[in-house]
């Protein structure tokens, strides 16, 4: 395996800030039909990244953790609409495919907090981030892209982050 991988891009977050911050970079190249799925135990930072991801997309409504809702829906001021699913209470895939996936696809972009439970509904194209606690604040995140549409993703992240190399 190379040393660099195009959809492959690792992050260690020393602070909620820092992720925060990672997620506003990433939330600033999101667009329509994009699928983030985040993976991680409680406590790894998933809310925390949607945070900011939601600010860096322009979300005008506060964000927090849709456990119980299952689905939050974030505006814009263009009237678009940001989707933050939490699959934590989900039975699998079929539990989500009654949420109305499609719909919420056609509508805007999505992020799904423990995305490995509906695999089964996801598009060919999506940026997986797996989350770890590492330390009291710290964070190692994993942003596999599938798909070059967030490959591309990937590649920006980087080169905003670490520049041109």
């Amino acid at each position: 395996m190379p040393i660099l991988d195009d959809s492959i891009f690792e992050f260690f977050s020393h602070s909620p800030d820092q992720t925060r911050r990672l997620g506003i970079h990433l939330g600033g190249y999101l667009r329509l039909g994009d699928v983030i799925c985040l993976e991680g135990n409680l406590g790894s930072g998933k809310t925390t990244l949607v945070q900011g991801i939601a600010q860096g997309w322009g979300a005008l409504d506060p964000v927090s953790s849709p456990t119980f809702m299952i689905v939050n829906e974030y505006r814009r001021a263009d009237q678009e609409r940001l989707y933050h699913l939490d699959a934590y209470r989900l039975n699998g895939s079929m539990d989500a495919d009654l949420l109305d996936f499609d719909r919420m696809l056609s509508q805007g972009p999505i992020v799904i907090e423990w995305a490995e439970k509906v695999k089964g509904v996801l598009p060919e194209s999506y940026l997986w981030i797996s989350l770890k606690y590492t330390g009291m604040e710290h964070r190692a995140m994993r942003l596999t892209s599938q798909g070059k549409r967030h490959e591309k993703i990937i590649d920006q992240l980087r080169r905003k982050l670490y520049g041109d190399f």
